[in-house]
């Protein structure tokens, strides 16, 4: 394993299990330090002491500007300036026909799954532009371009993070900040598990051997955190883009 991001400091959202935990261990294999940012405090407890002393775990809801403002300081003051914001956090609830849907419960997506990412780029962005350099990378998904039953709550804020993502690439490139998103394709998560149960649209009725390891977006993202992946500046990347995979996987080794 190369030591691509040796003393860089990332920030990942949503860090407590999935994606966000996958990628930790991936960028700390690599030499970065990890702040570990989730609502579940146990979890991004124990994955930082299974980690050592190259990570630090902020029990974090992201729908909070305050706290996620606080965090990014803590973060600075114990690893330094932050290298790499990757926007994992999301959650899929509600999944319901619009008809159906509790109207708190569609808010508080919409809170965590949008608005969660703003507040990770405005609290990064001011001390990425001094320096001249950072990444952001949001976490996005096919429900950002196309619609799906149940989804209404997921595909909007997904599609709102995808256009923030590319407006946030407009503002800041010229500062010198690498701004892109990823869109994983369906991941073994436990997100497949809240899908599957729910019995709606065509994705529930996916078995668990149709989704891919958290391993893979894991490799990809932290491969986009290098300048490896400069050609994709402004774009949102696609897992099963298999020439996206050839090279991800050609730079972790």
């Amino acid at each position: 394993m190369i030591q691509d991001l040796l003393n860089h400091t990332i920030v990942i959202t949503g860090a407590s299990m999935g994606i966000g935990a996958a990628t930790a261990l991936e960028c700390t294999a690599r030499g970065a330090n990890v702040a570990l940012l989730a609502r579940s405090s146990d979890k991004i407890e124990g994955l930082a002491a299974q980690i050592g002393s190259k990570a630090m775990a902020l029990p974090l809801n992201v729908a909070d500007a305050a706290a996620f403002f606080q965090a990014i300081d803590t973060v600075t003051e114990r690893f330094g300036p932050i290298d790499a914001l990757i926007n994992n956090a999301g959650v899929i609830e509600p999944i319901a026909h619009l008809v159906d849907a509790d109207p708190s419960a569609w808010s508080q997506a919409i809170d965590i799954n949008l608005k969660g990412v703003f507040y990770g780029m405005r609290a990064v962005i001011p001390q990425m532009r001094v320096r001249g350099k950072g990444t952001i990378i949001t976490v996005s998904s096919g429900a950002a371009h196309s619609p799906l039953e149940g989804w209404s709550a997921y595909c909007s804020a997904k599609a709102g993070a995808a256009m923030l993502t590319r407006a946030a690439h407009l503002e800041e490139s010229p500062y010198g900040l690498r701004i892109m998103g990823l869109s994983p394709g369906t991941v073994a998560t436990q997100m497949q598990v809240k899908i599957k149960a729910s019995g709606i649209n065509p994705v529930s009725t996916l078995a668990p051997s149709d989704h891919r390891p958290a391993s893979a977006p894991a490799r990809v993202l932290a491969w986009m955190c290098t300048p490896a992946a400069d050609a994709y500046l402004g774009q949102e990347l696609a897992l099963n883009d298999a020439h996206i995979r050839q090279l991800a996987d050609f730079d972790s080794k």
